[in-house]
């Protein structure tokens, strides 16, 4: 099997346990199995965090990890952005204007029964449009999104 397109994926599962879990176990292998996800969690340790709080640079380590993020939504031509939670989270909605704005083709999971956004759209409706305009949609089931980057990532003929 090759290894389909390199694919963002935006979310805030990793700050909490649960949140974890599932993003490991369930999520990230799902995507895995039509594009080659790109994990954000993954670019920095926990070291790195604990060590930059110890020396008093936790601002320098915050922009650090926000100038590796951009630089691996750079890398990537999908982003796939779990939009979940009463308001979805300000860091994955900006990496998904980020994300649009460098012309990457954005998807959305957006499986909370809450609303969260204006009439007619299933969250803001400024990120929404974002995503819409990237060529992508927001999915109301993780099988929608798997569904939806395999066939923006299926080759052109």
């Amino acid at each position: 099997m090759t290894a389909g397109p390199r694919c963002y994926v935006a979310s805030p599962l990793g700050f909490t346990e649960s949140g974890r879990h599932y993003y490991a176990g369930v999520y990230l292998p799902a995507l895995a199995q039509v594009v080659t996800p790109v994990d954000p969690w993954a670019l920095t340790t926990q070291e790195e965090v604990e060590a930059a709080a110890a020396d008093g640079r936790q601002r320098e380590m915050a922009l650090e990890i926000g100038r590796r993020n951009s630089k691996a939504i750079g890398s990537c031509t999908l982003l796939a952005a779990n939009l979940d939670g009463q308001e979805p989270d300000a860091g994955t909605v900006a990496e998904v204007g980020f994300g649009a704005a460098l012309g990457l083709t954005c998807f959305g999971l957006r499986t909370d029964l809450r609303e969260a956004g204006e009439p007619g759209v299933s969250v803001n409706l400024q990120v929404e449009s974002f995503v819409v305009q990237s060529g992508g949609r927001v999915c109301a089931s993780l099988a929608e999104l798997v569904e939806a980057l395999a066939a923006a990532g299926a080759p052109t003929r």
